[in-house]
């Protein structure tokens, strides 16, 4: 049987459509993406989304998108200027230092829980996002913790637990 070149290109791209159609299946070594936005005037600075949840070991990659600003991601703790803590007691915190327009950071979350975190200059602003890894045990931190002295603006910022695990993620409005 000869079969011809138009035959073999019609199955390729069937072929091709079928792997493109199919639906993905994530696991935990797939990256969660989270963009460091802005306006390009500087009145409004954001991550997106600002709220997320992730499976423990998967990793997360924060990126510059802002043109116009640099950024950090900061985890909630007092390892990191004092701040009070607000990811699992077990959890290692991390400090991006400042990302320039396009640079990337990127952490891999083992610890269930919820993590907060924030832009170092802009969290007066309510730069700030939130984590959650699995699902929140009973001495998850936000169970107990007070408000600490976290600027108005941050405090409500933070989209609620409940949403994130209900969405899977949640965007500024």
């Amino acid at each position: 049987m000869i079969v011809s070149r138009r035959a073999i290109l019609y199955l390729g791209g069937g072929a091709a459509a079928a792997l493109a159609t199919a639906p993905s299946v994530s696991s935990a070594n797939d990256a969660v993406e989270i963009a460091m936005q802005g306006r390009t005037d500087g009145s409004k600075v954001w991550f997106d989304p600002i709220g997320v949840l992730i499976k423990p070991g998967q990793t997360v990659r924060w990126t510059n998108r802002n043109p116009g600003n640099s950024h950090t991601t900061t985890a909630y703790n007092p390892a990191n200027f004092e701040r009070p803590l607000r990811t699992p007691k077990q959890a290692k915190p991390w400090n991006s230092d400042f990302l320039l327009p396009n640079e990337t950071f990127s952490i891999t979350l083992t610890v269930e829980g919820v993590y907060d975190y924030y832009c170092v200059p802009h969290e007066h602003a309510g730069m700030v996002g939130r984590i959650v890894v699995g699902k929140p045990g009973a001495d998850d931190w936000t169970k107990s913790a007070d408000a600490g002295d976290l600027p108005e603006a941050a405090l409500k910022a933070f989209p609620a637990v409940d949403e994130i695990l209900a969405k899977g993620a949640v965007r500024v409005a």
